[in-house]
This record gives C-alpha cells, sequence and structure tokens, in this order.
C-alpha cells in the first residue's frame, strides 16, 4: 500500500501549533489509497487497472468562513496550510461555532473477518468478473449486452486538529455490480444487482445465485405486461425499504440540508409527527460490520446511533459539528468526505427502519388490488419527492400475491408516504450495496436497511427508470 511517512503525525502536529493562532479551526487530513477497477461489458474488459494515491486536504475556519486547499505532494503542505488559511480570512465576517467535541488521540483499524482484497491478485479479480459475466451471458439468446463491474480500496487517513486531535483510521471498502439487458423486438428489460462490503473478499464470492437472478428477471420481464397506472395499496421488501429510508427520508434528515433552507426546517421540526406509533428510523455508524460503519467521522466525532424518528414522531438530525453548532444541538458524527479531494458534509452512514411485529404473510391481508414491490432497478429524488423502479413486481389480488407485471414505478411524496405506511413486518434485511452521492460525492459506501411495509395511496406506474 502507498505509505506516508514514518513521522508524518509529528509533522503535522508540529504544524498545527505553527499556525493554529491564524484561525479559530485548522484540520489537516492526508491519505494513503490504493484500489481496483475492473469492467467488463458485454464480451470486452473494458478497464483492467490498479492504483494508489497520496494527498490530503487542510481545512481552516475563521470568523465562520472556510477555506479549504487539497493537495498531493506532502512537501507543498505549508503552502496549501496558507492557501487555506487566506480563504478563510477573505470570506469570513462572523462567527465560528462548531459544537464542541473532546479532542481524540487514537488509531483505529476497522476489522476484517476474512481476506483482504488487496491481497488478491488483479488476474483472480478479473477472473472472478469474467466468470460472472459467463453466467448473465448463459442464461438466453435473449440477453443483448451485460456488464460485471469491480472496485476495491484501501485507505488510510490521519487526521490532526487545533483542537488537539491526532487520529489515524484505515479501512477496506469493495463492491460489485452486475447487469444483464434483454431485448425482443423492440421491448428491452434489464436486471440488475449489486453487493458490497467492508469485511471480506469471501463476501464478493459465491455469488452465482444471485448474478443468475438478474439475466433471469430480465428474460422473463419480456413476456410481462406492464403494470396498469394507478394509485394503489402496495407491499415493498426490506430492500427497497431501505432505499426508501435513506433516499427519502434520510437526506432530509442531514442537518446541512435544514439549517440553510427555513422551510425544510419548519417541515422537519423536532417534534412533529410524521408516522405510525410503530415507526422507529435510525442512522448510524456505531452497528458494526456493515458498509457505513467506522468509530470516528472525518471531523474526529465518534461514531453514534441517531434515532430520526421514535414512535412516530422526529426527535433527530443528522449533524456535522457546524450544524449541530448552529442549531444548538449535539453533533452525531456524520461528517464524512470520499475523499481527500473533498471536505467533509453531513452525510448519513446506515439508515434503516427498525423491524414490527406483522408478520409478512399479514401485510397481504384485505388488499382487493394492488402491487408486491421487491428489489430496485433505479430512482430519483427531487427534495420530498422520490421515483422508485422496482426490479420485480406482482399484482396482489383479494390478499394474496397474483401475476407478475413490469414497468413498476412507486412516486410520491415522503412524508405523506411515512404517514401512509400502515403496516410494518417483522422481517429485516440489510442491503450493503449502497453508494451515496452528494455535494459531488458519489459512491461513499453506505448500509441501508428495513422491514417489509405496507403503504397505503402510492402512485404506481410509467415507464421504468434507467
Amino acid at each position: 500500500m502507498a505509505e506516508l511517512p514514518l513521522n508524518f503525525k509529528d509533522i503535522l502536529a508540529d504544524l498545527i501549533a505553527q499556525y493554529r493562532s491564524r484561525v479559530d479551526y485548522l484540520a489537516i487530513r492526508v491519505e494513503a489509497a490504493e484500489g481496483s477497477d475492473i469492467l467488463l461489458r458485454g464480451n470486452k474488459v473494458e478497464t483492467l487497472s490498479e492504483g494508489i494515491s497520496i494527498g490530503g486536504h487542510v481545512r481552516a475556519c475563521h470568523k465562520g468562513g472556510w477555506g479549504f486547499a487539497s493537495f498531493n505532494r506532502l512537501s507543498d503542505l505549508k503552502n496549501h496550510i496558507e492557501e487555506a488559511i487566506a480563504a478563510a480570512h477573505m470570506v469570513g465576517d462572523d462567527e465560528t461555532i462548531l459544537a464542541p467535541v473532546v479532542p481524540i488521540q487514537d488509531q483505529r483499524i476497522l476489522p476484517l473477518t476474512g481476506s483482504n482484497p488487496r491481497d488478491i491478485p488483479l488476474a483472480d479479480k478479473k477472473a472472478l468478473c469474467l466468470h460472472y459475466g459467463d453466467i448473465l451471458r448463459s442464461i438466453s439468446n435473449k440477453i443483448a449486452t451485460i456488464s460485471v463491474r469491480y472496485g476495491d480500496s484501501a485507505q488510510r487517513m490521519i487526521l490532526a486538529t487545533s483542537e488537539g486531535t491526532l487520529l489515524e483510521q484505515s479501512w477496506v471498502d469493495m463492491e460489485m455490480r452486475f447487469a444483464a439487458t434483454a431485448r425482443n423486438g423492440d421491448t428491452v428489460q434489464t436486471g440488475r444487482e449489486t453487493t458490497g462490503s467492508r469485511k471480506a473478499y469471501e463476501d464478493l464470492q459465491g455469488l452465482d445465485a444471485q448474478v443468475r437472478s438478474a439475466a433471469e428477471r430480465a428474460v422473463a420481464s419480456l413476456a410481462l405486461p406492464s403494470v396498469k397506472g394507478n394509485t394503489y395499496t402496495v407491499v415493498i421488501d426490506p430492500i427497497l425499504s431501505g432505499l426508501f429510508v435513506h433516499e427519502s427520508f434520510g437526506h432530509l434528515s442531514e442537518a446541512d440540508m435544514t439549517y440553510e433552507n427555513p422551510d425544510l426546517l419548519e417541515t422537519m421540526s423536532i417534534g412533529r409527527k410524521f408516522g405510525t406509533s410503530e415507526l422507529q428510523i435510525f442512522d448510524g455508524a456505531a452497528p458494526e460490520g456493515h458498509r457505513g460503519s467506522y468509530f470516528y467521522d472525518d471531523e474526529g466525532t465518534p461514531a453514534t446511533t441517531t434515532q430520526l424518528i421514535k414512535d412516530g414522531v422526529l426527535v433527530g438530525r443528522l449533524h456535522s459539528r457546524e450544524t449541530a453548532g448552529k442549531l444548538g444541538e449535539e453533533p452525531t458524527g456524520n461528517a464524512r468526505c470520499l475523499n481527500y479531494h473533498y471536505p467533509p458534509i453531513v452525510r448519513m452512514t446506515n439508515t434503516w427502519i427498525e423491524r414490527g411485529k406483522t408478520p409478512v404473510k399479514d401485510l397481504f391481508a384485505g388488499i382487493q388490488e394492488g402491487v408486491y414491490a421487491r428489489n430496485w432497478l433505479g430512482g430519483m429524488t427531487n427534495g420530498e419527492m422520490f421515483t422508485f423502479a422496482a426490479g420485480e413486481a406482482w399484482m396482489i389480488r383479494n390478499g394474496e400475491i397474483a401475476e407478475p407485471v413490469r414497468d413498476v414505478n412507486l412516486s410520491g411524496n415522503a412524508f405523506k408516504t411515512l404517514a401512509d405506511i400502515e403496516a410494518i413486518g417483522d422481517d429485516f434485511f440489510w442491503d450493503e450495496s449502497g453508494g451515496c452521492g452528494k455535494g459531488g460525492q458519489s459512491g461513499l459506501p453506505v448500509g441501508c436497511g428495513g422491514p417489509s411495509l405496507r403503504i397505503r395511496n402510492v402512485v404506481v406506474g410509467g415507464e421504468a427508470i434507467e
């Protein structure tokens, strides 16, 4: 792995001591990273690469104004500290408000439970991609194209701040994405699967059944009727529940979205009731073993578990130190950056709806005509509005799962949909496939979880989202 100088912590501590008096807050982050990237599209390996990088960034705050500078050459660090401080002085004209945290001196490695992907030869990773590609193509001659994407990364970072934090953390992340597109004349359907892990390379092996399912769904969907657009009571599986809570509600819980938007702050007021008394929603990096798990965020705040909705009532939101300070709340350890090119911003970690008490089979009872949707193909959100495309779906008739349908898109308003949850299943599933995007930082690893849900008044219909 790319290495930082052995004495670099001492170097950072000396630089912080030299410059801390010129600003209200100063943080220096340095990072060494390496990773693999493979893309198989059709019959061709389009990308096969390994890369390493060393760099860092400086954040300075003066009178509420932030200066930021990123760099690749450690020898230029002093110049970039000067740049960040100068920028902060140019824009700062108010008050620096950061919620207090206890300074941390610690060194942590996110533990693996199996093989480190960085110890696996690139040739073996390529062979794994080719194996899964062969499975996707083998399902039917109607498969027009396939893609397999593999990525892994190992990161080690050191964070030093003017408040006395001197923190070192390292972790490994990996992900695979599979897609098969089937064609019959003008009809085109796609099946997708994604998986990820921060635990072991073995988590990416032995996925034959999951990969095969993506291609089989694409082919089977060619012969299915499109759903008749309407407003239905729907039952969604835990994967869609996790996607819903992340995309539709989780982003609205990120406090930088609210303190900059007075209307949203009023809507997301603490104490407002959003759903049934059975509804419990959480976010946190403290639960171990998930892709959004860590010990400290990128400001050095310890990981927590934050309850966002308790008994249907909004009781919390996600914070950086700045948003917590400006809203008079506690920091939650949700300041994250994708890598050293970017400053930390408020991001989700692992977001989930707690399991309920209703047996899954009872979620369908009494639905005369509805839709059962599983998995996902794609989606989009715009503020509190969302549209998600289901990976597979069936009609519900007289309380029973009936014929399969395709092109099932679920649309609605996040707040209204939370209020329209009629029952919460007693099942639960963690989806580790998430790569979240915000503020130009796309692909940040997160976890999503939830139970099956029964929701009334969901708009269903439209063309499939690509």
